[in-house]
């Protein structure tokens, strides 16, 4: 039987710009299984990044309940959140979120430092995590002595080191060239092969046909919930 890891009911989200209402999420319900690769689709304004910022535990709705492997994160702290953060969800950003004066290793081994792990412990961890990215000749470069794609490998490898319950990567290939953005959308379908469970953001169609199932937001309702029935598995040259 499935494990159900995500879970939200009729969550809503609104601010309050002034005098100004703005509905960003309304009853929003979805649930999300151990193991499945999601792609949250839609415009600007669609109320994907808000929906991912709940997800993320990095915001709370404004009503609903939102349970993360069981437990009900609607109203916790911020320090409650962050302990969340730190053990159950590993972030993949855009902008990949580097330290720009540490190696490869030091970067990955970040989450380990706030888990508490002895740095022979977070060196050990880190450096598997790399090499689980193809990048364990790379663990004493900095990000500047990378590519881009190698950079985005780090972050994913950062992502992972911490054995999080779901991996959230928001635009994970929005500055990245089309060849290199296929690379790392294989390398996340490899991750969703090996039992992770992966949510994406993006508003670009042929990275989304990567996910296996697609949930399209618009004006802050879940417009469609549909199966990818069309993988898509390209993997350039």
């Amino acid at each position: 039987m499935a494990e159900e890891v995500i879970s939200t009911k009729e969550i809503s989200k609104i601010y309050q710009m002034g005098s100004e209402t703005i509905r960003a999420l309304q009853s929003i319900s979805i649930s999300i299984d151990k193991g499945e690769y999601v792609a949250f689709m839609g415009p600007s304004g669609s109320g994907k990044s808000t929906l991912m910022n709940i997800v993320g535990c990095l915001d709370t709705p404004t009503g609903g309940n939102y349970y993360l492997a069981g437990k009900d994160v609607s109203n916790l702290t911020e320090n409650e959140l962050a302990e969340i953060r730190n053990k159950e969800i590993g972030f993949v950003f855009q902008t990949f979120n580097l330290l720009p004066r540490s190696s490869s290793l030091e970067n990955v081994a970040l989450p380990l430092v706030y888990a508490g792990y002895r740095k022979a412990e977070r060196e050990e961890k880190a450096m598997l995590a790399l090499k689980n990215v193809g990048l364990g000749d790379r663990a004493g470069h900095k990000p500047n002595e990378l590519s881009g794609g190698q950079r985005q490998r780090v972050a994913i490898a950062r992502a992972l080191v911490n054995n999080p319950s779901i991996i959230l990567a928001d635009e994970p290939t929005g500055n990245l060239d089309t060849k290199t953005s296929y690379e790392i959308m294989d390398l996340f379908e490899e991750l969703y092969e090996k039992g992770n469970t992966i949510i994406m953001v993006t508003h670009e169609d042929d990275i989304a046909e990567y996910a296996h199932r697609i949930v399209r937001l618009r004006d802050g309702l879940v417009e469609t919930d549909k199966i990818n029935e069309n993988v898509r598995q390209v993997k350039p040259a």
